[in-house]
Formats: C-alpha cells, structure tokens, sequence
C-alpha cells in the first residue's frame, strides 16, 4: 500500500507540469554517452514516448560524433580535429551522413516507434529544413579551413510544425545544404538552438555527459542549479568552460534571446533524466532562464 501511495504522490507532484507544458514544444538535443548505451537510449526512447503521451511536442535533434570517428577509422581515412571542430574533406562529409541519417538517426526512430508510431527521422537537407552556409574558423591568429563544416544560416519550420500538427515526433541529424546542394556538418548544439528560436519552442534541453554547468568543474559542489541569461554571458566571458560546453551555453543564450523562455543542460546519463527535470519540483541541472520570467513558475 506504501508504494502505491508513492506513486500517487509522484503523479500528483507531476500534475502542474503536465498541465502548464500541454500543447508546447521543446526542443531535446540528444547525445553523449547516452547515446551509446542501449539500456540508456531505450529509456530516452520511453521518456520521449510519454512527454507526447501527455501533450508535450517534443523535437529531437542529434550527432554523433564517436560514431562517425569510429567509422572513418574503420574506412582508414583521417581523423583530424581543430579545436574541437572536426575537418570535414568531401570523404568524411559522405561518412557524416552515412552515420548520421542513415543509421544513428534510423536506430532513435526505431527505439521511439517500438512505443507506438510515432517518429519520423529528417536530416536537415529534407525539405531545405536547415539552409547552411560555410563556417569560418580562426586558430592561433590564422584562419583555418575546416572543409565542409557548416553553421545554420535559416531554419524552414514548416516541415516539422506540419509533423507536430499531426501528433509526430521529429527526429533531425544535424547536417544541413547550401543553396548549391552542398551538404554541411553542423554542430548539433547549434541545431538544437536554432530550431528551438525558429519553433518558439518553450524548453530547449541538451543532454550532456555532466549534471550541468559548474563554476569550477573540479569542484563538483559548485555545480549551478540556476542562471538568468545576463549572468550566462558574463560566464562565457569569464572563461574556463570546457570546449564542450560552450556550443551549448551559447545556443541557450541565443535562443533566449529570441524567445525560448527556459533552457537547460541536464546530464542524460541519469534514469529518465528528461522525466525529472519536466516534471518533478526539485528538477536537475542547470535551468537557463530570461530575465523577466518568475523562477518560481520554472
């Protein structure tokens, strides 16, 4: 009787969550070593699952980076980084979405629709969904070229706003086309970011490999529960976050600032990790939030 009445509770706590997120979209980027780990994907799957079960439009956007070093390996063609930014030639480009779209991206739409049918897997190239352009790089004062790695210079919505009408989940790779049908790598934190901004989604989520942002990442007690936006830029200019976090940190900045009302970074290697930020009180990770919203409605 105990535990029933542990349960109840859970869903009663959960009740204000799924009353104020019905109907609103957000924005998940998946990746880490959640994506590596069955038993991890499977419960992402079964979050996913149940965010739309009860009324959330959730849009799922994803790389996969070890995956397509590990190919490339495989392939004995080079694997060469330049600041974190991987130099993308034409045969790595071929490699990036032979990983991407047809099999990282095939194996979440499947684990999702084991559920119920209800992913569709997209590249950005799909209905001109990310229009990219040629990133520019710059290391140690010289400009460097990274080959075909992009950055979204437009994001058509309609596509994944006609998925959502009809109950969908979207399930996007991050690789985006040029208006000459030159196919791009894109950094799939700044995906995240700009289809957030372009859906108006009310949460953009990253799942990471760390509980969130820390002032002193040696200093697990550190670890930042809350940030409004002004405070998140004087800390990317304070310096000292990891290469990894700053894509991040950054896209939560841009898409507050152009109307995503909450963002957080929260560590996807915890169970259900998507389940307790959305709809427990306590929440985990760090909430990135604009200046004007109420925290207490976070």
């Amino acid at each position: 009787m105990e535990k029933a009445r542990e349960k109840a509770r859970v869903l009663m706590e959960a009740l204000p969550y799924i009353k104020e997120y019905y109907g609103k979209t957000v924005v998940v980027k998946f990746g880490g070593n959640a994506m590596e780990n069955e038993q991890l994907k499977e419960r992402f799957a079964s979050d996913i699952v149940l965010m739309r079960y009860v009324g959330m439009n959730p849009v799922i956007v994803h790389g996969g980076g070890p995956q397509v070093t590990q190919y490339m390996e495989r392939l004995s063609l080079e694997v060469r980084f330049v600041d974190g930014h991987r130099v993308t030639d034409a045969a790595a480009m071929e490699v990036a979405k032979m990983v991407l779209v047809g099999k990282v991206n095939k194996e979440i739409v499947s684990l999702i629709n084991g559920h119920g049918t209800l992913a569709v897997g997209l590249s950005g190239e799909d209905g001109n969904l990310l229009r990219a352009r040629k990133r520019t790089h710059s290391a140690a004062g010289d400009e460097v070229d990274l080959g075909f790695v992009g950055e979204v210079e437009k994001v058509n919505p309609g596509i994944l706003n006609n998925l959502i009408r009809d109950e969908f989940i979207p399930v996007v790779a991050s690789t985006g086309v040029d208006g000459n049908g030159q196919s791009y790598n894109i950094n799939a934190d700044l995906v995240a970011g700009a289809l957030a901004e372009s859906l108006q989604a009310d949460k953009l989520i990253y799942l990471t490999d760390v509980d969130g942002i820390y002032r002193d990442f040696e200093d697990k007690s550190s670890l930042i529960p809350e940030l409004k936006v002004d405070e998140a830029e004087d800390l990317l200019q304070e310096g000292g976050l990891s290469s990894g976090m700053l894509p991040k940190l950054q896209s939560c900045i841009d898409a507050l600032r152009c109307g995503v009302r909450r963002a957080h970074i929260i560590n996807g290697t915890i169970d259900h990790a998507l389940l307790l930020e959305l709809y427990t009180d306590a929440g985990i990770g760090t909430m990135v939030r604009t200046e004007l919203e109420d925290p207490a409605s976070a």
